[in-house]
């Protein structure tokens, strides 16, 4: 759940909405940031746990799913929790996001929606095409595709370096929303 900025936006429209996060300081984050008073009513649960294992939300309970994950090993979102993907390389980091991608499915109600976004990502200078590599690990858990938009990314932290540099690739300037169909 990251900071809580989609929790925050259902609470804002009056939907209710369980965020899940293996890091206990963005679990933190998420409950001070939902911490106002609006005019619509839902209830927001958050919770630290892993998006392998949703063994707490029974199967065909849940309207819509949004995720985010991290990017593999490019951007570390923990000092070593155990069970973080960001930790992981490529290959396992896919595994990983099968096993994630089986659970939505499990718990997401038939002919409703899954969003995912990801970007691909680059290493020794090559692209490696991250984003479709995990579209597929959510087609083999039973997900049909419904639409693949492409986001055009803007004020990346690393844009000034590789400006900078000499170097002979594009930057990578996009990131993949993947909607899934269950």
């Amino acid at each position: 759940m990251g900071s809580g900025t989609t929790l925050v936006e259902a609470k804002l429209l009056g939907r209710n909405a369980v965020g899940i996060d293996i890091n206990p300081q963005s679990v933190s984050i998420s409950e001070t940031n939902l911490q106002f008073q609006c005019e619509t009513q839902s209830k927001i649960f958050t919770r630290k746990g892993n998006a392998t294992d949703l063994n707490f939300i029974k199967d065909s309970r849940i309207d819509f799913i949004c995720t985010h994950p991290p990017y593999a090993n490019i951007i570390r979102y923990s000092k070593g929790i155990d069970g973080d993907i960001s930790l992981l390389d490529v290959d396992s980091f896919l595994n990983e996001m099968y096993k994630v991608a089986k659970e939505c499915y499990r718990v997401l109600k038939k002919g409703k929606m899954c969003a995912v976004m990801i970007g691909d990502v680059r290493k020794y200078g090559k692209v490696i095409p991250l984003g479709f590599r995990m579209m597929e690990c959510f087609l083999q858990a039973g997900f049909m595709n419904k639409e693949i938009i492409i986001k055009e990314q803007h004020n990346c932290l690393s844009t000034d370096y590789w400006k900078e540099q000499n170097r002979n690739f594009l930057l990578l300037a996009h990131e993949y929303i993947f909607i899934f169909q269950k």
